[in-house]
């Protein structure tokens, strides 16, 4: 009965740990060119919560859509799937 919705989950590495129970996760994607068709990547550092400091950097994560926690971190560590 009390299952959220879930939000939308995107993989990504770990780009810094420094801050207290957050992580920066920069994920990558390919687009295609509007114009000239070319596959080219895009890549967004979104900040989620890691509230066991588990992760380090370089470490593939999954990460979840959620409320905002703070200013800027409105994602959540899912896993930690390769060190």
């Amino acid at each position: 009965m009390n299952k959220r919705a879930q939000g939308r989950t995107l993989q990504g590495v770990v780009v810094s740990n420094k801050m207290d129970k957050t992580i920066v996760v920069r994920v990558v994607r390919k687009v295609k060119h509007p114009l000239y068709g070319k596959i080219i990547t895009r890549s967004n550092k979104l900040h989620a919560h890691d509230p066991n400091n588990l992760c380090n950097e370089g470490d593939e994560v999954i990460i979840e859509e959620t409320r905002p926690i703070s200013k800027t971190k409105s994602w959540n560590l899912v896993e930690r799937i390769e060190k």
